[in-house]
């Protein structure tokens, strides 16, 4: 703890090296900044860009801040991105405090607030569009915020960063701001190639220090036991391995048993008794991250039953006045069907959720709730932590796993700070705590790993697009907009990786050489020896696979011409004697058939190729009742009585093999010579040099696939770009170094599947539909399901089924396109949202909809506004001729309303 002389000496030594303009600024806060934030805007005062790296919460987006401060006190603009729209908006808000509505704008895509202020927020992509429109709104622009830059790694955003930080005029200054990462001087080396001057200010410190726990069974544990959190509590460890062995005890008991018993499952403590426990220990607020949307919602309905209270009466009533004066113009109807009473009670007595899922209103108000210190428990799901400014004093981590989308993984170091670092308020707490719950098999050297890396690596996710190579093409022609997209930050990271290749190539072909000196022999050359040894292996192999697939093909003949009802052996495998064919089956690849078949012991089971050593030939027929039901047990056994009965008397016979070839391969033969007449074949320590032979092969095949890495890393972002180009150029939306009207048309549209939205335009796809039809279609090109098994779609009748299939028709021959020139962009059509938003667009009710879905009030406003953004995109690319555009205004017209229009994020 630093004393007050302390603290005095470093505040006069911060304030020596104050300028007038960051003397000012610095009387805007009540706090004195940090050396970080004043080395940072220093820079930027002196006409350098700057990358600051530092923890969550640590007061970074001052650098942000400052850099507005200057355009405005030097008559200039400052546009202030940010990755997501609800940070836009809170953004937003924090500056029209500050310097009043008529100095600050809003550009969001949802939201058009003075567009040409001086300070403008907006998203990433807005200020990417505007760059490639050479929008004059960019007139007179000086500093440009990049807050939380780090997401150019994100896969399907992270490309337009990059594509920003590339275009920027170089007359503009860029402050760049990002959580603490493991390659901040890699990335501010590219910033300087690319944007010139840049400083780069790395700071680990977290202004409120954060202790780390584990609560495990009935005991708050301390996971360091030292300052510098690098020794484990034994006390924690020993709690861990004391439940292992209880564990491994009670399962030798049950194993012991004649009868086993079910083993007791272990039972997290309630949710009630976590948030309870943390009051007692004075450390609400807390946010606790829970990784689904039921979670987080079923963990306030756990609370609420368990009575649990956290707010006194005068904090409810002004929870309840906040709450009414935000959703007074939200019609009672609409707040029944989005729960409304429910969720205002958790709210009255402390408790929220918070996730994707709610609506966007309800989102912002538990976000406000929560910044005053009115909810004391939030639950909510990892993407509170992007970037919102809604810090508490403790955040708890249900479990270390989440699903990706595609498996359940473990956190990584990397996620696990970007979690706790909600923890500690700046100003209010003197220290943040992260709390992980134990769960059986979690070692706490693991979460300490978790804890003490603080760091992860910025990798590019950057590719070029179809939208992008039209705008880059248009603009500068196609060798300048190649040269371009090779300074992304994607071809300077390959770049450097072909570096570390290149060296170990160079350590590979050292070893050649040391193997080859090891292989020598006396008699002769020995590679030579060695090389025939190799050929005529592999020539075995090649027989041997040849015969192989010869009675592979043979069977997989044979089981095709089967029929239900045809008795057949099975030679192999678990299932080996008589079966009876019940369906010959469609196969699983087009070579290997699958027949369904019904064993003598009464299984029903799926054969597959291997189960066969050659070709299937039926011994007897059995005729299979109409009424039979594979499910029934009684059906099964009564049918594989009768295949008893009827194979009682034969014999199973063994599946033909395929004759072998008559004489010796002539190839086979003739190695077989020359190895016996090779001087090295009478050398004594033949299988010595023989070894060495062998490592040297195989060292070798690796070293090819080195160089061909070393190659393929080359370039490979201008190379993407050229496969692109040609796609285009077979598509008819580039001719040679120009760019087609069609061509302009797809520069205008910034979808994910901006090259079908673009045919679709061209082959009038959507000519005649009304504004419902229309939203209908469209939707199918921004919609994804959230599960990998969806219900199968309702198409309203009439046009639209008939416009999704020239769609889906539209996609395939674009993917074949996409084929032909090694690339993949493309994403099928996705018609799970086409139902309701064609009744929201026809002016039906909410809770109709929503009866309809699976999708809960907030999913379906984020679906609408995409569907919104994509209209209005369609409006301004569509042919001024084309019918298009009216009906896609009134489409737009037809959904911006209730729910969606009281909506101001996405």
């Amino acid at each position: 703890m630093t004393t007050p002389a302390e603290r005095y000496a470093a505040s006069r030594r911060r304030m020596a090296g104050y300028t007038p303009a960051l003397t000012d600024f610095q009387s805007l806060y009540d706090f004195d900044l940090d050396f970080f934030q004043v080395d940072a805007c220093r820079a930027l005062e002196n006409g350098h860009g700057v990358l600051v790296a530092a923890p969550t919460g640590s007061g970074k987006t001052v650098v942000g801040e400052f850099a507005v401060h200057l355009a405005l006190a030097n008559g200039q603009k400052c546009f202030y991105t940010t990755p997501i729209k609800a940070l836009s908006n809170q953004k937003y808000a924090d500056l029209v405090r500050r310097y009043g509505t008529d100095k600050v704008g809003l550009l969001t895509g949802d939201n058009t607030i003075n567009g040409e202020a001086p300070i403008v927020v907006m998203t990433t992509e807005v200020l990417r569009n505007m760059l490639y429109a050479s929008s004059p709104t960019l007139s007179g622009l000086a500093y440009v915020v990049m807050d939380e830059v780090h997401y150019l790694a994100d896969r399907f955003r992270g490309a337009v960063w990059e594509e920003v930080i590339i275009h920027l005029p170089d007359s503009v200054r860029l402050a760049a701001l990002s959580a603490t990462v493991s390659n901040a001087e890699e990335f501010g080396e590219w910033l300087q190639e690319v944007r010139g001057d840049t400083t780069v200010i790395v700071d680990e410190h977290r202004p409120v220090p954060l202790w780390q726990h584990m609560l495990a069974g009935n005991r708050l544990y301390d996971l360091f036991v030292d300052d510098e959190h690098t020794k484990v509590n034994p006390a924690l460890r020993r709690f861990a391995l004391d439940d292992l062995r209880r564990t491994k005890v009670n399962q030798g008991r049950r194993s012991g048993r004649r009868r086993e018993a079910r083993p007791q499952r272990f039972r997290p403590p309630a949710r009630s008794d976590v948030i309870d426990r943390l009051d007692r220990a004075g450390l609400l607020p807390a946010i606790t991250f829970i990784f689904s949307r039921a979670g987080c919602d079923a963990a306030v309905e756990q609370c609420m039953y368990a009575g649990l209270r956290l707010t006194s009466m005068e904090e409810a009533e002004e929870i309840r006045a906040h709450v009414e004066e935000r959703v007074a113009d939200i019609p009672r109807e609409d707040l029944d069907v989005l729960g409304y009473r429910t969720w205002l009670a958790a709210l009255e007595r402390g408790l929220a959720a918070h996730h994707a899922g709610m609506l966007p209103t309800f989102k912002e108000i538990v976000e406000e709730l929560f910044t005053e210190g009115l909810i004391k428990a939030v639950f909510a799901t990892e993407t509170l932590a992007l970037g919102i400014n809604m810090p508490a004093r403790t955040v708890v981590i249900e479990r270390l796993v989440k699903w990706n989308g595609e498996t359940h993984a473990d956190l990584t170091p990397g996620e696990y700070t970007q979690l706790t670092g909600r923890a500690g308020r700046r100003g209010i707490d003197v220290e943040g705590h992260a709390v992980v719950l134990w769960t059986p098999g979690v070692d706490p050297g693991s979460v300490a790993g978790l804890a003490g890396t603080r760091t992860y690596p910025l990798n590019s996710s950057f590719r070029p697009s179809y939208n992008m190579a039209v705008n880059l093409v248009g603009q500068f022609g196609r060798e300048r907009a190649r040269t371009l997209l090779e300074e992304s930050f994607a071809q300077f990271q390959a770049d450097r990786a072909v570096v570390g290749l290149a060296r170990q190539l160079r350590r590979n072909e050292e070893a050649l050489e040391g193997y080859l000196e090891a292989a020598t022999c006396h008699l002769g050359d020995f590679m030579e020896y060695a090389r025939l040894r190799r050929r005529l292996s592999d020539r075995e192999k090649e027989i041997a696979r040849a015969r192989s697939g010869a009675q592979r093909a043979d069977a997989a003949r044979s089981l095709e011409r089967l029929r239900p009802g045809d008795v057949i052996v099975v030679p192999n495998g678990r299932w080996a004697g008589f079966a009876l064919v019940l369906e010959p089956g469609a196969a699983k690849r087009v070579d290997d058939p699958s027949p369904l078949v019904l064993t003598v012991n009464r299984q029903v089971k799926q054969l597959a190729l291997m189960d066969f050593r050659g070709p299937v030939e039926p011994v007897e027929r059995v005729r299979i009742p109409a009424s039979f039901s594979r499910k029934s047990p009684q059906h099964r056994r009564d049918l594989a009585s009768t295949l008893r009965t009827k194979t009682a008397g034969l014999d199973a016979p063994r599946p033909a093999r395929r004759p072998e070839p008559a004489g010796e391969d002539p190839e086979i033969k003739e190695l077989r010579r020359r190895l016996r007449e090779h001087p090295c074949h009478g050398c004594a320590e033949r299988e010595d040099h023989a070894r060495w032979a062998e490592r040297y092969f195989r060292l070798e095949r690796e070293t090819a696939d080195l160089r061909r890495r070393v190659e393929g890393r080359s370039q490979v972002i201008a190379r993407t770009f050229d496969r692109v180009c040609a796609v285009l150029q077979q598509l008819g939306y580039l001719e040679d170094e120009r760019v087609t009207d069609a061509g302009r048309r797809l520069g205008r549209l910034y979808s994910e599947s901006d090259l079908l939205t673009a045919e679709c335009l061209r082959e009038n796809v959507w000519e005649g539909l009304d504004a419902a039809e229309l939203a209908a279609t469209v939707s199918a090109l921004v919609y994804e399901s959230r599960t990998d098994d969806p219900k199968a779609p309702r198409i309203p009748a009439g046009p639209v089924g008939e416009a999704l299939a020239n769609m889906v028709s539209l996609a395939d021959d674009l993917r074949e396109v996409e084929r032909d020139h090694r690339v993949a962009f493309l994403r099928d059509p996705d018609m799970g949202f086409v139902w309701a938003a064609y009744r929201w667009a026809r002016g039906h009710q909410l809770d109709a909809v929503l009866s309809e879905t699976d999708l809960t009030a907030g999913d379906f406003v984020r679906w609408v506004k995409q569907l919104l953004d994509l209209l209005g995109q369609i409006a301004e690319a569509a042919p001024r001729d084309s019918g298009i555009r009216g009906t896609a205004g009134k489409a737009m017209d037809a959904m911006r309303r209730g729910v969606v229009a009281y909506s101001s994020v996405a």
